[in-house]
């Protein structure tokens, strides 16, 4: 469990410079947020970045994975790639990927926020 906390607060030293950070066990994991924004992960002994349609080809073109789990026979995807492995030496080295997770959390949070179109209720008819 020792090196799991080492991976924890090493994370989190990385990405410090982005803003308040908070970290929650799931998934027998962590995730991690900056000001309630839900940002990363850390599974399987490695950091996960969140991406989006914006970002993603940027991970895809440094050779991050994206993160992966079986469910139900199956493989699943989230939004989440690896964090580059040169990032993961220093907070400077990090800082362009911990943006563009932050910068898909507020995308995200923006889409959600989003008022939905009224649904048209039946007309009566007598």
């Amino acid at each position: 469990m020792a090196i799991k906390h080492e991976l924890l607060e090493h994370c989190l030293e990385l990405l410090a410079p982005l803003g308040a950070l908070r970290h929650r066990r799931m998934f027998g994991g962590w995730g991690i947020y900056v000001d309630d924004l839900f940002i990363a992960i850390i599974a399987f002994d490695q950091l996960y970045l969140k991406a989006d349609a914006q970002t993603r080809e940027q991970f895809l073109a440094a050779g991050c994975a994206a993160f992966e789990y079986e469910r139900e026979g199956q493989v699943a995807t989230l939004g989440y790639f690896v964090a580059p492995e040169e990032a993961m030496e220093s907070p400077a080295l990090m800082a362009p990927w911990g943006r563009l997770a932050l910068g898909a959390a507020l995308r995200a949070r923006a889409e959600k926020a989003k008022p939905k179109a009224p649904r048209k209720k039946p007309v009566a008819r007598q």
